[in-house]
């Protein structure tokens, strides 16, 4: 059972995960739920999406991740994983193929240390489009976005390398993406000018198959990025 189409309260809970198949609970639009998609678009791993309606979560949902979030995985044998890092770690330790993660213990700290200096950067993609609507000074808060990028766009410049784990996308790449792939819709894309390489990586990943599965337009971000601004975010946008 996939879904597009949220589910919303006193919708039916989906049946049992079908065997071979991993069940994803996302919603189309959500940054935390990209990253594990683009892990499971990236590995290949057969699975099935069930939208859920953010605002108004199922109870049956709510059983199975008691804090509502998205991404939740559920698998054939009913184990329920939740937490976006944890399950994208989740879904390459299960599952064959290509490795995102490195395989050594400290190029796997390297880039859980990076995801953490990264961690700060996601709500300047929300505060400074919100100040500006309220007519706030934002000043400070674009200062504070221009040096974490410039941070980040650092790390490239040390590596001298297209991406963040080497020359090709690993896991770190995926976890930082879906707030890049937004960054225009934010209205915040003029922050790449000031870091080069950093501006060269989102031209790479742009490419990549697994982003192009994965994501949706400009103008549909800014169109859903306008309608959770209302207060009414309308998370079948386009359906």
């Amino acid at each position: 059972m996939s879904t597009e189409k949220c589910l919303a309260q006193g919708s039916a809970a989906p049946g049992p995960v079908p065997k071979g198949t991993i069940r994803i609970y996302s919603m189309r639009f959500c940054p935390f739920a990209q990253r594990a998609r683009l892990v499971l678009n990236s590995k290949g791993i057969k699975h099935e999406i069930v939208n859920i309606h953010l605002r108004d979560k199922p109870d049956w949902f709510l059983e199975k991740n008691p804090l509502g979030l998205v991404p939740t995985l559920e698998t054939a044998a009913g184990e329920v994983i939740y937490e976006s890092p944890i399950t994208c770690e989740y879904l390459d330790e299960e599952y064959p193929g290509k490795k995102l993660f490195p395989p050594t213990p400290f190029e796997r700290a390297q880039q859980k240390m990076l995801l953490e200096q990264f961690s700060k950067v996601p709500a300047y993609f929300f505060k400074i489009p919100l100040g500006k609507s309220k007519g706030e000074d934002v000043t400070g808060l674009e200062a504070e976005l221009k040096e974490n990028l410039t941070k980040l766009d650092a790390v490239l410049v040390k590596k001298k390398t297209k991406f963040f784990g080497g020359n090709a996308i690993t896991m770190i790449d995926y976890l930082m993406w879906p707030w890049f792939e937004r960054q225009e819709a934010f209205g915040l894309k003029q922050f790449l000018d000031h870091t080069p390489e950093l501006k060269k990586w989102t031209e790479r990943m742009f490419e990549d198959p697994a982003v192009k599965a994965s994501g949706y337009s400009v103008d549909t971000y800014k169109a859903f990025i306008q309608t959770y601004a209302s207060g009414t975010p309308n998370f079948d946008l386009g359906l």
